[in-house]
């Protein structure tokens, strides 16, 4: 028998790419490699969208500080506890602008905190499926309403119910101490405080509800699983885990209302003084600006008002970045939380 063996295979010789076919591979890596004309195009046209934001700020900032730069060359640091703002004099102090932009800010957190804070955590926790979207929809309606349709409101139905039916069992009762001392005429820091509540309550609301929805389940499965009530559970190991994110959210709510201007201007009643009492009107840093910038006829006159404003503006940008690191740091790396924050 006759072994046969397969005839050797024959090497075909390697042809070149045709030119043309080199150009499309080479097209190809470089798209894939994101080295294409048009990707980098595209990539710088986003990166300088990006950097438009902070820079914008950087300018707003030179901006004021620039046209602020008399006024604080003038006064130097005693522009933030003096009382006294006289044009005609054009000797000028911003203390009771803070004053009062800080104690109506303050106050109407004292009214919106509880309530924001309770409707997150109902709409989260205890509320039916079915009535959490539209409870929430209808919560967050309220930052959708015009600050003028607030300051209207305020005039017309909050000041003459807190003179009616708020404010004289509140002298009857607490009339012997300074907070509520003095007499009611309508437009107050109260009035005030109470505007800033409302207007705050939606922002503070949907922060507190994301972050709440963004604590893992298994804290809440555990501390069922030791025998605690769904309400026990929520405020012992809901709400202690979210801690950080909830205090992030009450203060983004107080850099919302430290900015406020338009419905605080028409109900706080505009008194460059500083007061004890709630029931006595105030003013504030925004209502200032608004109030006084078209009648500013000399130089250090519109100083001193930008001055004011670039210390609203850092005030209002570092409360605002610290909330927001707050919440950073219990919403990163979550999916819901990444979603909305």
């Amino acid at each position: 028998m006759t072994d046969t063996f397969p005839a050797p295979m024959t090497t075909l010789p390697l042809r070149p790419l045709p030119p043309a076919h080199k150009s499309s591979v080479s097209t190809l890596w470089q798209a894939l490699r994101g080295a294409d004309r048009s990707d980098r195009i595209y990539k710088l046209a986003l990166t300088l969208l990006a950097l438009a934001l902070p820079l914008l700020t950087v300018v707003i900032l030179g901006v004021l500080f620039v046209n602020a730069l008399p006024a604080l060359r003038r006064f130097g640091p005693s522009f933030l506890w003096t009382s006294t703002w006289d044009p005609v004099a054009e000797v000028y102090g911003a203390a009771p602008m803070i004053f009062g932009t800080l104690a109506s800010s303050l106050l109407a957190l004292l009214i919106a905190v509880p309530l924001a804070l309770g409707v997150a955590i109902y709409i989260s926790e205890f509320a039916p499926k079915w009535i959490r979207q539209p409870i929430a929809f209808l919560v967050e309606l309220l930052a959708a309403i015009p600050s003028v349709v607030y300051g209207l409101w305020g005039v017309f139905v909050l000041i003459p119910f807190l003179r009616t039916w708020v404010v004289p069992p509140l002298r009857a009762t607490l009339g012997w101490t300074p907070l509520f001392s003095g007499v009611f005429y309508g437009s107050s820091l109260l009035a005030g405080a109470i505007i800033l509540a409302i207007m705050i309550v939606p922002y503070i609301a949907a922060v507190a509800r994301e972050v709440l929805l963004a604590v893992p389940a298994s804290q809440r499965e555990a501390a069922l699983g030791m025998g605690a009530t769904r309400w026990e559970a929520v405020w012992t190991a809901v709400v202690p885990y979210g801690r950080a994110g909830l205090i992030g959210a009450v203060i983004l709510g107080l850099g919302r209302a430290l900015g406020e201007t338009m419905a605080v201007t028409m109900v706080i009643g505009n008194r460059h003084d500083i007061g004890l009492s709630v029931l006595q009107p105030a003013y504030t840093m925004a209502a200032a600006l608004a109030n006084e910038f078209s009648e500013a006829t000399t130089d250090i006159y519109l100083s001193a008002l930008f001055e004011v404003g670039l210390i609203l503006f850092v005030v209002t940008v570092v409360v605002n970045a610290l909330a927001r690191v707050l919440i950073w740091s219990v919403a990163r790396g979550t999916a819901v939380g990444s979603r909305a924050l």
